[in-house]
This record gives C-alpha cells, sequence and structure tokens, in this order.
C-alpha cells in the first residue's frame, strides 16, 4: 500500500502523460488476455515503404526498461536501438508490416498505412484479442480495437510498435542508402528535408519514392518540360 503523498510509478506515468498500461490494464479487467498496440513509420516520407508494428506486452510485468519507454519521435536512435532489442526479447509477441512506394502509389498512403498495419498483426505469433491503435480504426478486420489519439505518447504498448517500426524502418532506408548513396537517404530517412529535396531536383525520383506525393509529383512535371534529370532506373531486388 502506498502511503499519503506518495504514489506508484505507473500512476506518476500517467499524470505526466507518459507511455503508461492504462488502457491494457483497463482491458485486463474487461477479460482481455492478448492485447497488442499498433502504430507506424513513414507515413509522411517522400520515399520507402510504411512500416507498421504490433506488440502484444507481458501481463503482468513491470519490466524496468518500460520507465524508459517514449514515442519513437522523442527518442534518439542510440535509445530506440537498445529498446528494440528489448521489446524484440522480452514481448510476448512482435509483427512488422511493410508495404513498398509502388503499393503506397497505387492504393494511397492511408491504405497502405492499414495494409501495413494488418500485415503486422497476422504476423504476430499469438492471435491478439484486443488491438489499440494509435489514431486509426482497421475496419477490416475483426478483431475488437479501439484507435486512440495520441496513443503513442501515452499508452506504453503503442510506443513500443511505434520504436518496432520506426527501427525497422530506418534500417530498410540504410540498406537503400547503399544501393543510392547519392540521395542521403541513411541521413533523412526519406523525409522532406532541404537536403532530400536538394537531391530529388539534382538526381530525378529514384524508384524507391512516392511518386504521387506533391514534392516528388512536381520533379517530375519539371522532367517532362525537359528541366530536371531521367528517373533512375529500378534496381532487380530491393531490401525488403
Amino acid at each position: 500500500m502506498w502511503s499519503a503523498g506518495i504514489h506508484p510509478p505507473e500512476f506518476i506515468r500517467d499524470m505526466l502523460q507518459l507511455p503508461n498500461l492504462g488502457h491494457e490494464n483497463k482491458l485486463k479487467s474487461q477479460g482481455y488476455t492478448l492485447i497488442a498496440g499498433i502504430d507506424e513509420a513513414g507515413r509522411g516520407a517522400l520515399a520507402g515503404p510504411v512500416v507498421a508494428g504490433a506488440v502484444i506486452l507481458p501481463h503482468p510485468a513491470n519490466l524496468p526498461w518500460f520507465e524508459l519507454v517514449r514515442d519513437s519521435k522523442e527518442l534518439n536512435s542510440r535509445k530506440r536501438e537498445s529498446l528494440f532489442d528489448l521489446i524484440n526479447k522480452e514481448a510476448v509477441a512482435v509483427g512488422i508490416g511493410i508495404v513498398a512506394p509502388k503499393v503506397i502509389d497505387s492504393i494511397n498512403i492511408l491504405k497502405a498505412t492499414k495494409l501495413a498495419m494488418m500485415q503486422a498483426i497476422e504476423k504476430l505469433s499469438e492471435q491478439p484479442n484486443f488491438l489499440l491503435i494509435d489514431r486509426l480504426s482497421l475496419s477490416q478486420c475483426p478483431i475488437p480495437q479501439e484507435g486512440i489519439t495520441r496513443g503513442d505518447k501515452t499508452c506504453l504498448s503503442i510506443a513500443c510498435a511505434s520504436i518496432m517500426a520506426k527501427v525497422t524502418r530506418d534500417h530498410i532506408m540504410k540498406e537503400f542508402d547503399q544501393i543510392y548513396p547519392d540521395y542521403g537517404f541513411a541521413q533523412h530517412k526519406g523525409y522532406g528535408t532541404v537536403m532530400h529535396i536538394s537531391c530529388l531536383q539534382k538526381l530525378g525520383p529514384s524508384p524507391i519514392h512516392r511518386l504521387y506525393f506533391a514534392p516528388v509529383r512536381n520533379i517530375i512535371m519539371g522532367q517532362r518540360s525537359g528541366t530536371s534529370n531521367p528517373v533512375h532506373s529500378i534496381p532487380l531486388s530491393l531490401p525488403f
């Protein structure tokens, strides 16, 4: 029992709006046993895949590294990599879904994001009986679910999924950097930085660029008017 004025760590994390097990504990009290947090990485990038992670955390558990978990965007690469390894080792199940740029162009980024999430769920070694999803809902999925606004900042399972998705995607973009070294993919990971836009203007789109995203599409239009370099040829194999 905690004495007056002294609060348990989970209560403090909840008050500070840090990722915590509040949603998971509520669902556990309702009889759900395997709860998967789901999030994506790369939805707003101009190049590369969209990647989704699904994570089922152990329960009951109060692992020391839980206190280190944040939304992946709030962590540096060293901390993300460390947590990535811990989650892989100690989670009940982890699933990753990857949807390539050509598919994103063909079905749009929202549908591609949901497709990656469905893939991540299917690749879990344990079938979840409830889903906690950052912002989105998966109407095509029969599993009970809840979309949580800012879920990656408040829900521990979703924050863990965001780390798994982000680190996986960063690794993919580093591999693409070896194939297309002139674009700086290892640095900006495909997002629309000044450096990336400058490379696009000089080189034109690569095969992993999302051709229907406005900055890329505008450069293609410039190519058609004869003001830019031709699009690069597509390699025989991609690293995913």
